[in-house]
C-alpha cells in the first residue's frame, strides 16, 4: 500500500514527538482495517511517496530491497543559491542520535558512507534582499540519495551550502521566514515524488508517483513555469 504523505505527519508513533496523536501508521490501519507495516521512513516535514506492507513476510522482503540498493528514490525541492550542473555528493554522514541518553554511544560509531545525486531542473533569481545579497537566488532540484542515512538530503545539501528552503534545523532562518511570510509556505520545500522497486511477490518492477500539493506547488508553478 502506497500513500502520499502529508508534511507534518509522522510516519509511526515516535518518542521524540509524543505530543503527536496522528501517524500515518495508524490512519492506514483504520482506514483498512488491518495492520500494516512501513518499509521505509519520511522525515515528518517531508512530504511524498510512502510504502507500507501488509504482511510481515513483504515487509521483510522489502526492507532487504532497501538495504540492498535496488530501489530508486527522486524528491524534489528547492533550495538556496543557483545549481545550474547536474552533481554527485559523496560525504560521510555520522550517526544521529534520537534522544540525549544515545548520544555518547552515537558520538562513538564512525562515519557511515552516504551519497546523493541532484540534477538543476529551473532556477530564478528574485530582486529583492533576503541575506547579505541585493538579489535572492533559489534552485529547484530533483535529488536521487543512493543510500539511506538520517536527515541524508537535508545534511548534504547544507554540506554543499545549498540547504533547503523551509528546514529549520540545517536550513537558513532568514529565507525560511521569507517563504512563510511572503509566499505562505512554511513547510520544508522537500517532497519523495517517485519510487521505484520491484514487486515482492510478482517480481514487476513498479514505479510510484506522488504529486506534489498545496502552497509547494503553487509555488514550482508560479515560479518555474512547469511542475516536473
Amino acid at each position: 500500500m502506497a500513500i502520499n504523505k502529508p508534511a507534518g505527519l509522522l510516519v509511526h508513533r515516535s518518542h521524540i514527538d509524543k505530543y503527536e496523536t496522528q501517524n500515518a501508521m495508524h490512519l492506514l490501519r483504520d482506514q483498512l482495517g488491518q495492520w500494516v507495516y512501513p518499509v521505509h521512513r519520511l522525515d515528518k516535514p517531508t512530504s511524498g511517496v510512502l510504502l507500507f506492507a501488509l504482511s510481515e513476510e513483504v515487509a521483510r522482503a522489502m526492507g532487504e530491497q532497501f538495504e540492498q540498493g535496488q530501489i530508486d528514490k527522486q524528491y524534489l525541492a528547492v533550495v538556496r543559491g543557483l545549481i545550474s550542473e547536474n552533481g554527485r555528493i559523496d560525504y560521510p554522514l555520522t550517526p544521529i542520535a534520537d534522544f540525549k541518553s544515545q548520544q555518547r554511544k552515537v558520538s562513538q560509531k564512525a562515519a557511515q558512507t552516504a551519497i546523493t545525486q541532484y540534477q538543476p531542473v529551473a532556477t530564478i533569481e528574485l530582486p529583492i534582499v533576503v541575506d547579505k545579497y541585493p538579489t535572492s537566488r533559489y534552485s529547484l532540484l530533483k535529488l536521487m540519495p543512493q543510500t539511506g542515512r538520517k536527515h541524508q538530503l537535508r545534511r548534504h545539501m547544507k554540506h554543499i551550502h545549498h540547504p533547503i528552503i523551509g528546514d529549520p534545523k540545517y536550513g537558513k532562518s532568514k529565507h525560511n521566514h521569507f517563504f512563510a511570510s511572503h509566499f505562505n509556505c512554511p513547510r520544508l520545500l522537500l517532497a519523495a515524488t517517485d519510487l521505484h522497486f520491484e514487486h515482492p511477490v510478482l517480481g514487476t518492477r513498479l514505479a510510484l508517483h506522488a504529486d506534489i500539493k498545496g502552497a509547494f506547488a503553487e509555488l514550482i508553478k508560479q515560479w518555474f513555469v512547469t511542475s516536473p
